[in-house]
């Protein structure tokens, strides 16, 4: 349950659903106020001194409203102030004042490492992510990424058992992709969802690269499987390395788009990661979480005078913020995506692309006709 009628709980939600306030406008007025009731109360004098709009704060009936719809639909919502509150992404600076979250919550405070990459993902790419999220898992380390297509969704299906943390965009119950509805199912019942949005909050673009903050900011590391160099998962690692989150990448062949993204991080000082080992080692010899604007400003006596309002919709980068691509329709041009330098069997392509094998060897010859891939002893398949 949410809490029903939680008074810090309701403050902290009238708080997060005022328009024109953002996370770290909310951090200075709390640090300044120091509780939300009276930041609430304090609102309306400072916007009119300031020659401003009063801001349009919802009433107390409204946001009961909202949390009496997560208590139906099984989510808990968790404020800053709240013990359950995960303790690695209360350190970011622009911390959601209140998630929603449905699931296993006791994941949230688990050593987690954030897994992210592109969404047209090569069959081998998708089939080392699902590997290496496993062997995550079973190392009681917590996966979490972004129910994305490619990599995100292999991440999750291979750490599923042993509990994963999918983070979405829109509100819990916008299930996005849509071909992802039975994962999100899964992850509901095995894991655990996360959203700073409200139920019934369509995702929009600008909602993408404000998820990436939550990925990282719930990690104590991210991975980069594969990704472009004008991609979503580059603006992730970017969140990671500003929060103080190691940042580690897979290496890949130069000739494939798709690692051209992790090389440039590795040029940039990325872990260079091949192992789950390798990952295990680096998150564990991390250094403790610097605190974020919420820690800092409280133990500051001096906290300036706030400039309380913080925009909430920021700038969108350039990349980063699109809806997922749907994979291509025509099925060898689906299985020629899947291709890359990185040799695979027929029998992964089959699995990764859920084309029949009859299909998947009709659609290779075909390719291979056409140039467009190499055979290799064992009966490997790379891309020419």
């Amino acid at each position: 349950m949410s809490g029903g009628a939680d008074t810090p709980l309701i403050d902290w939600l009238r708080l997060a659903r005022t328009p024109g306030l953002g996370p770290v406008g909310i951090a200075r007025l709390i640090a300044h106020y120091e509780t939300p009731s009276a930041a609430l109360e304090a609102l309306p004098g400072r916007a009119r001194r300031a020659g401003r709009s009063v801001p349009a704060i919802p009433a107390a009936d409204r946001v009961l409203r909202e949390i009496e719809a997560s208590d139906r639909a099984g989510v808990r919502l968790i404020c800053l102030s709240d013990p359950d509150y995960p303790p690695a992404l209360a350190a970011i600076a622009d911390a959601p004042p209140v998630i929603a979250v449905k699931g296993r919550i006791e994941l949230l405070d688990k050593l987690a490492c954030g897994m992210v990459g592109a969404r047209n993902a090569s069959a081998a790419g998708l089939r080392l992510a699902r590997e290496l999220a496993h062997g995550l898992g079973s190392a009681d380390v917590c996966v979490v990424s972004g129910l994305a297509r490619g990599i995100d969704g292999a991440c999750h299906a291979g750490a599923l058992e042993t509990g994963t943390v999918a983070v979405l965009a829109g509100g819990l119950d916008h299930i996005y992709p849509p071909e992802h509805d039975r994962l999100h199912a899964a992850i509901a019942e095995q894991g655990a969802l996360v959203s700073e949005m409200p139920l019934g909050h369509g995702p929009r673009a600008r909602d993408f690269p404000r998820r990436n903050r939550l990925i990282s900011g719930l990690a104590r590391g991210v991975l980069v499987v594969e990704a472009a160099l004008r991609s979503g998962s580059l603006i992730t690692a970017r969140l990671a390395a500003e929060q103080g989150r190691e940042v580690m990448a897979i290496p890949g062949s130069p000739i494939d788009p798709r690692a051209r993204g992790t090389n440039h991080l590795l040029r940039e000082g990325a872990h260079l990661v091949e192992s789950v080992e390798d990952i295990l080692t680096i998150l564990r010899d991390s250094p403790p979480l610097r605190p974020g604007v919420q820690d800092q400003a409280t133990l500051s006596a001096d906290w300036p005078e706030p400039d309380w309002l913080e925009e909430d919709d920021r700038p969108v980068p350039e990349t980063g913020g699109e809806p997922d691509p749907a994979p291509p329709a025509d099925p060898i041009e689906h299985l020629r995506s899947l291709l890359s330098p990185a040799p695979v069997s027929a029998d992964e392509l089959a699995r990764q692309s859920g084309l029949p094998a009859g299909q998947v060897q009709a659609a290779l010859m075909e390719l291979e006709q056409a140039g467009h891939l190499s055979r290799l002893p064992g009966g490997l398949i790379q891309a020419r």
